[in-house]
């Protein structure tokens, strides 16, 4: 196995599919020569050629369209948004196009095509380059969402994704781009999506998180530890399709559970999951489901460290939850 960093094993996985199928076409700002904002692409061009991985004018609404049309007639588009943050103008093309084209064509028809963005503060990007808007996504039926934290887990699930028959969304945590690296396998490595990943084993209380989240919990974890309590950690790696059982099983076993993102907390997923668990877990809860999250504000410059959950703040979580 190869020693990759997350961002390492985004090139590799979208080399690998490329080299097995020739319908993938790579393309988005700068992608091309430059190989991307964050060299996410670096080296696809030289090697597959400009019709198989291109530039595109900066025109989000432009990028996602393409990537419908070229969908609906076979091919296997992976279009980049440099950041997440830039998604909005193509908002109208993923939610009533991309998302309803299945539905609406009665299953005649669908889309399968990947939108690629980095998310996520940690990177001193200010409000613009740092959101986590996956709820967005989330909350629109026909989409799938998709947000690794390992780099194995990087490559494996942008494999199952280019290869979906439905549109995904595919969030790539920026903060984690070459600080996490890990072994990866060579060569076809497929990660299927919907299925949760145990990062730890616990008995007292479960952490769930996602994304660059998933390192923050396992520091709070490690600290817990050292003051005699066991938390376990579940890595949801995919938000739609969400592991419904996975979650059910890990807070059934410890009573207890803290959910840690990093967008606003109003409304963010981790409210899904509270309720999901509200419904579902009231007879096995121990504690109040504790949310730790970002604060409901514009993403801060110079208060990103306070802005961003911490292993502080999730530690004060998990103390919550196990004192209560």
């Amino acid at each position: 196995m190869a020693e990759l960093t997350v961002l390492q094993a985004v090139t590799d996985a979208l080399r690998t599919e490329m080299r097995r199928d020739d319908r993938v076409v790579v393309f988005g700002e700068d992608v091309g020569k430059n190989g991307g904002v964050f060299r996410a692409t670096e080296g696809l061009q030289k090697e597959f050629g400009e019709e198989r991985c291109f530039d595109t004018p900066l025109s989000e609404c432009g990028i996602v369209g393409t990537a419908v049309g070229m969908a609906l007639y076979g091919i296997r588009p992976v279009a980049e948004i440099q950041f997440l943050d830039f998604i909005y103008p193509a908002f109208d093309q993923i939610v009533s196009e991309a998302a309803k084209m299945r539905y609406r064509s009665g299953g005649e028809f669908t889309c399968p095509m990947v939108i690629r963005a980095p998310y996520g503060g940690g990177i001193r990007g200010g409000l613009y380059h740092s959101q986590s808007s996956e709820a967005y996504f989330c909350h629109t039926p026909g989409l799938k969402v998709v947000i690794p934290s390992t780099p194995a887990d990087t490559k494996g699930l942008l494999l199952s994704s280019i290869r979906d028959e439905d549109p995904v969304i595919f969030l790539e945590p920026k903060r984690i781009y070459r600080t996490v690296k890990g072994e990866v396998p060579e060569g076809d490595h497929p990660v299927p999506l919907g299925k949760a990943r145990l990062v730890r084993e616990g008995s007292q209380v479960t952490l769930i998180a996602w994304g660059a989240m998933v390192p923050v919990c396992e520091k709070a974890a490690a600290e817990a530890a050292a003051k005699g309590i066991d938390c376990e950690i579940l890595d949801l790696r995919t938000l739609v399709p969400l592991d419904e059982a996975a979650l059910l099983e890990s807070v059934r076993k410890t009573g207890r559970a803290v959910v840690v993102y990093e967008a606003p907390k109003t409304a963010g997923f981790g409210a899904e999951i509270s309720a999901i668990l509200a419904e579902k877990a009231i007879e096995v809860l121990e504690a109040p489901i504790v949310r730790v999250a970002g604060f409901d504000t514009p993403f801060p410059y110079t208060l990103e460290n306070l802005y961003l959950p911490d292993a502080r703040r999730v530690l004060a979580g998990i103390e919550k939850a196990v004192g209560f």
